[in-house]
């Protein structure tokens, strides 16, 4: 049965909007400057932003989950201090109605809408996908299973999958474990995801099976717990230096421009190489939130965290937009250039996305995000 909250606390990590923001930035222009020109995809400025600066974009999801591991079990973490309890059916309502409308009007684009529009333009559609992994929320497996779908509004599923599949076991795991104990089962999840990919050495499962994967969000919520309940690891980050912050972020950059140089050339390397990252990440994540003395707070960047608040949203229908771009710009002729596809056609796909996006959270997202709080204990400080 459904309860409503007897006792709420108001927080909000200001900081966290804008960095959702850049992590969307990176899987969008991973996606992004495509082209069947040979001429363009040999020319060096066109290699070296598709492939050295943005190659390893998709380590964007690799910070969200992160990131839902450390904000997930944060608020977890104060609800069961707050309450003595985790209430389980209120949290998989919250994360119902924050990610089901969205996930499902994109199946129904997918599945439907896109195959009618190839039909019509007279291509014949050839969807490998399969709509019950979908509908299941295991569709990640679907594409370890069957490659790229032929729908680019489902390619980026995989992700929400395995997101879904976090929300439905995580907070089982934590309700029945004491809060001193949580370190336990996260070190366990951590582990296992480092034997799961020594004995599946295969770059695809590394980066989208979920016993890959989840070890991202338990790094992300060790960091949670070490906060809450550690106060000599609270007051390490809160008074990190300034050289120190400099080292997380110059670390950062380096590890995602050089990942494929450093961390993939031997299996060993490539059994850790995610759980490095995610550390990293890890450190960002802590430094925003709770440094006092950041060089610089991601909240002072308003217009950016505005759109933060709607990356959910920017992330889902990106790829369709980006495809609908290319598409629309090759049969203008102005995608012949290597101008036009380093920065025509992203100018043009982000400024879609951002409409469209907006659209969505305005009139389709929010009027189920204002049922959230009927089941929410930890609410979004206003002030």
């Amino acid at each position: 049965m459904l309860k409503k909250p007897t006792k709420t606390k108001q927080l909000y990590f200001e900081n966290l909007d804008a960095l959702r923001f850049f992590c969307f930035l990176l899987v969008f222009f991973y996606h992004s400057f495509t082209t069947e020109l040979a001429g363009i995809a040999d020319n060096q400025a066109h290699f070296f932003v598709k492939n050295e600066i943005f190659g390893n974009g998709f380590l964007g999801v690799n910070f969200f989950f992160v990131l839902s591991g450390f904000l997930i079990t944060y608020l977890l973490i104060e609800e069961k201090k707050l309450n003595g309890r985790i209430n389980i059916p209120n949290f998989w309502v919250r994360r119902i109605l924050r990610i089901w409308p969205l996930y499902f009007l994109c199946i129904f684009l997918g599945f439907v809408l896109f195959p009618l529009a190839k039909t019509l333009s007279g291509s014949a559609p050839q969807e490998t996908a399969n709509i019950w992994y979908y509908l299941a929320f295991i569709n990640n497996f679907d594409y370890i299973k069957s490659g790229m779908p032929d729908a680019p509004g489902l390619g980026v599923l995989w992700s929400i999958a395995i997101e879904e599949q976090f929300y439905l076991v995580w907070p089982v795991i934590l309700a029945f474990i004491p809060l001193r104990y949580f370190w336990v089962a996260f070190t366990a999840i951590i582990i296992n995801s480092f034997f799961f990919r020594a004995f599946h050495d295969v770059p695809r499962i590394h980066e989208m099976h979920t016993l890959s994967c989840i070890g991202d969000m338990a790094i992300g919520a060790f960091g949670a717990w070490l906060y809450i309940m550690k106060p000599k690891f609270s007051s390490f980050i809160q008074n990190l230096p300034k050289i120190s912050i400099v080292f997380i972020y110059l670390l950062l950059v380096l590890l995602f421009l050089f990942r494929d140089e450093w961390l993939l050339g031997n299996h060993y390397i490539r059994i850790f190489e995610r759980a490095l990252i995610a550390v990293a990440i890890l450190l960002v994540i802590l430094e925003q939130c709770f440094s006092k003395h950041s060089l610089f707070k991601l909240s002072a960047l308003k217009t950016i965290s505005k759109l933060g608040i709607i990356t959910y949203g920017l992330y889902c229908i990106h790829f369709i937009i980006i495809s609908a771009t290319t598409a629309i710009t090759k049969k203008l002729g102005i995608n012949t250039q290597v101008w036009q596809v380093l920065f025509l056609e992203p100018a043009i796909s982000i400024t879609i996305t951002i409409i469209l996006a907006k659209i969505s959270f305005k009139y389709f997202e929010f009027p189920f995000l204002k049922m959230k709080d009927r089941f929410g204990y930890i609410l979004k400080k206003t002030s």
